[in-house]
Order: structure tokens, then C-alpha cells, then sequence
């Protein structure tokens, strides 16, 4: 397994005396963090620290009460208003004037899903600023919005097709836009998120019976699935209990389905501030098994971390994850397994891994490092193209 599928670059290198000038764009960044605004921290973090690459962050600011202008671990982070204050839109019309004014070499698009990349899109093309656009595809526990997904990647198209790079962050969802949008898939590279964690404590514990689920709590996000078959579970494994690590809207449906199966005393919620690496590290190195019952994922960085501490998943075999079944990273399961088929496994796993030593797979993993290496190759292949 490789960590990018991504060609040769040439070797580093600069515009003249200067560093390649690079504007991400994300529609949320700290101080709010989640999945997203964690991959553009992690690299940009690692881009600023290179001599060849000069890395800016615009971001949105739903609340209007955040700094313009910023600094974050060394880097520029501007930000410009967006609305509405309540809603996932993002629509920030000043975002454009940033982006157009004509002093970058490269505009990173990062995300696809908010009004933020038809925006910044048809900024740089104003601008005639290169630009390069990641997916980051998610998924949603609304249905509806669901639904509308095919139509807006076709209404995304001709703006998508411009790019001067398309990136996709694992092969599945390479394929899914490639097919929605018609664009060739040799017009896509993969670079896959990093998932490494710090090390910890070589006598941390791994408690028995401890299960965890991990992600935002969404409905589609697959918490629930787990919490349903924790009575199963306890059947056969008297010490099983659920460990669930993540913040959102539906933790209360979340609390009270497991009253509702008297499992209450046996799952925890605790929340993790995305920035906060050793503890994380600390909760995986002490759970037996993780599980992703997530509907969608494009690269899940929470599976990943998992795999690099050598931490057993088991996971439904769908999008992204399902790539990581394919490189048997992951153990998978069809999508919408039944309760008790999931039990099952969820006990054959805490049962297999019962004592045995944790070890990380012998096999290539992208990093960060790798992830930001990879980006700077891109940022480096575009930025000669139009300087010849």
C-alpha cells in the first residue's frame, strides 16, 4: 500500500528567488476544528516549515466576532464574513476579492461541499489564478441534502473541469467524481490524509471489553449501531462496554437510546479537541477494538489512527473505508449488517485480539509529512506549468 498514487514531482524548487505563494481555502479554521480544518492544520503546518512553499489560510467567520487577520503557528490566517450565522452554507462573498487579487500562485480549494469552492473557484479563474480543489467528500445524516449531492457535483462541473489539479483523497472517491462529474479519472491524483499519533506510555493498559466508535455524532456516522449492540455484545463478553469519542447534534438521541437499552452505566461519551494528539493516542492505546460503522466516509483520519497504533477496526465495507478493507487494513462489513450479525463480529474481534500485543501494520502508511510532501509536489507541478 502506498501512501499517494501521485506521479513523480520535479525536484523542489522556487519562482525565481522567491517561494511558491499558496492560498488554502477552507470554510472553517481555528479556532473551530473538526475533520477538515484538522487536515488544513496539519499540513499548513508543515508547508510553512519549508523553504519553498509560502502558505496562507482564508477562512469564513460565521459569527463576525473572530480576527480578520491572524497567525497561526507561524502562518497567516485571514478570514472574512459568511452567512447565515446558524446554517452549513458558508456563503462569504468577500472571500473573492482575497483570492482575485492576483499576487498567488496557487489557490487550494480544500473541501467541496459548501458554497465556499463555487465562490473561491470562479475568484480565481476573475483572478486568472491557478487553482487546485480536494474533496473532501462527507456524508449526511439529512436525507434531503443527500439527494441533491449528484446534482450539485453536475452543476460543479464546469468549474471543477478548469482546475489545475483535481485531488482526490482516496480511490473510491476518485471514482465517485470522476463518474458524477464526467471528468477523466487521469485528470485526479490521491493523496491520502495522514493518520499517525504521538506515542504513548509503553504500560498503558488496553482495558478488556472496551469497544470504541469515533467520529462527529451524526446519525449517519453509525454510533447508534454500535450502542445497539452492546446488549449482544455483553451476552458473551460480560466486561464488554462503549467507549464513544466525538461532539454533535445528536449525542442526546445518542444518551437516550442507550437508557432505552439499559446500557446507560456502560457507554461514555468524551470529547476530544481535535488538537489534542496524546489524548487521543491515550484513548485508542487503551480500547481493544474500534468500530466505524459509518455510512460514508472518503478517508476516514479516524480509521487511520486507529491502524497506525495497531488498533483492531471493524468496519462497514463502503466508500472509503471500503478501500481500507480492500488493503485489509480494516475488517469489513456489508453495509446495514443487523444488529446481531455486528455483535458477532464485534465479539470473534474482542476475542482474537484478547492479550495479544499491539502492533502497527508492517506496511506504508501515509503521514501528515507524506500528505504535505505530496501537496507541495502539486503546488510545484502547477506553478511551473504556468510560469514557462
Amino acid at each position: 500500500m502506498t501512501a499517494t498514487e501521485l506521479p513523480a514531482s520535479p525536484p523542489p524548487g522556487q519562482i525565481g528567488d522567491r517561494p511558491i505563494r499558496v492560498l488554502q481555502v477552507v470554510q472553517r479554521f481555528f479556532p473551530e476544528l473538526g475533520g477538515l480544518e484538522t487536515h488544513v492544520a496539519e499540513v499548513s503546518r508543515r508547508l510553512a516549515a519549508r523553504p519553498d512553499i509560502d502558505v496562507t489560510v482564508l477562512t469564513t467567520d460565521r459569527g463576525g466576532d473572530l480576527p480578520r487577520t491572524d497567525t497561526v503557528d507561524g502562518y497567516p490566517v485571514l478570514r472574512r464574513r459568511s452567512w447565515p450565522r446558524e446554517r452549513d452554507y458558508y456563503f462569504a462573498p468577500g472571500l473573492a476579492a482575497v483570492i482575485a487579487r492576483g499576487d498567488w500562485d496557487v489557490v487550494h480549494l480544500q473541501g467541496v461541499h459548501t458554497l465556499v469552492p463555487p465562490v473561491g473557484m470562479l475568484a480565481a479563474l476573475t483572478g486568472r489564478v491557478p487553482y487546485v480543489l480536494t474533496f473532501h467528500s462527507g456524508g449526511h445524516s439529512s436525507a434531503g441534502r443527500d439527494r441533491i449531492r449528484r446534482t450539485q457535483w453536475k452543476l460543479l462541473a464546469p468549474l471543477l473541469s478548469r482546475a489545475d489539479q483535481l485531488i482526490a483523497v482516496s480511490r473510491f472517491e476518485r471514482g465517485r467524481f470522476a463518474a458524477a462529474t464526467g471528468i477523466a479519472p487521469e485528470r485526479f491524483v490521491v493523496i491520502q490524509n495522514g493518520g499517525a499519533l504521538p506515542p504513548v506510555a509503553s504500560d498503558l493498559p488496553v482495558v478488556p471489553g472496551r469497544f470504541l466508535s469515533s467520529g462527529r455524532l451524526e446519525r449517519y456516522k453509525g454510533h447508534h449501531l454500535a450502542i445497539e449492540a452492546l446488549p449482544f455484545v455483553r451476552k458473551q463478553i460480560p466486561d464488554a462496554h462503549l467507549v464513544i469519542l466525538g461532539r454533535g447534534p445528536y449525542e442526546q438521541q445518542l444518551r437516550d437510546l442507550a437508557a432505552e437499552l439499559g446500557v446507560t452505566d456502560l457507554v461514555t461519551f468524551r470529547h476530544i479537541p481535535p488538537d489534542d494528539r496524546g489524548a487521543m493516542a491515550r484513548e485508542l492505546a487503551q480500547a481493544s477494538l474500534m468500530v466505524a460503522l459509518s455510512e460514508y466516509e472518503a478517508h476516514p483520519v479516524a480509521i487511520m489512527e486507529g491502524v497506525a497504533s495497531g488498533l483492531p477496526v471493524l468496519g462497514f465495507d463502503v466508500a472509503g473505508t471500503g478501500d481500507l478493507v480492500e488493503d485489509g487494513l480494516v475488517t469489513g462489513l456489508p453495509l446495514g449488517a443487523g444488529t446481531e450479525p455486528t455483535a458477532d463480529a464485534i465479539v470473534g474481534m474482542l476475542r482474537a485480539n484478547q492479550g495479544l500485543p499491539r502492533v502497527a501494520p508492517d506496511l506504508v502508511l501515509p503521514t501528515w509529512e507524506s500528505c504535505a510532501e505530496q501537496l507541495a509536489g502539486v503546488y510545484r507541478q502547477v506553478a511551473a506549468r504556468v510560469t514557462r
